[in-house]
């Protein structure tokens, strides 16, 4: 998707949009054990250069509780050790679709969820 962002002297810039899904669907095995999965990374606005550092999360769940952490790394080849939080929130028993921003020229983002029921849908990533 490209947005247009027009300037005051009357010309315009174009910016590609990045929409994708960071995690897919995870459906816990009710057994009540603590499952925590980790996604693959994906690139976010510090690895395209952009200065706005602007991402959006949507996170699609089910009956969900445990809780979904997005973490950001400023590394260009990341390790684990290299991943911080910059969103946590803890659910109990929640079907939600909610979306959360934030700001980082982040070079590479990825989802960790640790459940004990329930199921995410999906964590969208926008920027």
């Amino acid at each position: 998707m490209c947005i247009r962002d027009s300037e005051k002297d009357g010309t315009a810039d174009l910016y590609l949009l990045n929409d994708e899904t960071i995690l897919t669907t995870q459906t816990h095995p009710a057994d009540s054990s603590s499952v925590t999965v980790t996604g693959s990374a994906f690139k976010g606005d510090g690895y395209y250069g952009r200065s706005d550092g602007i991402h959006t999360i949507q996170y699609d769940i089910t009956q969900f509780i445990g809780t979904i952490k997005i973490q950001a790394s400023l590394a260009t080849t990341p390790t684990d050790a290299d991943y911080f939080d910059v969103f946590t929130t803890t659910e109990t028993s929640t079907t939600v679709s909610a979306i959360q921003n934030f700001t980082g020229n982040y070079v590479w983002i990825r989802a960790v969820i640790t459940y004990t029921s329930g199921s995410v849908n999906s964590i969208k990533l926008n920027h």
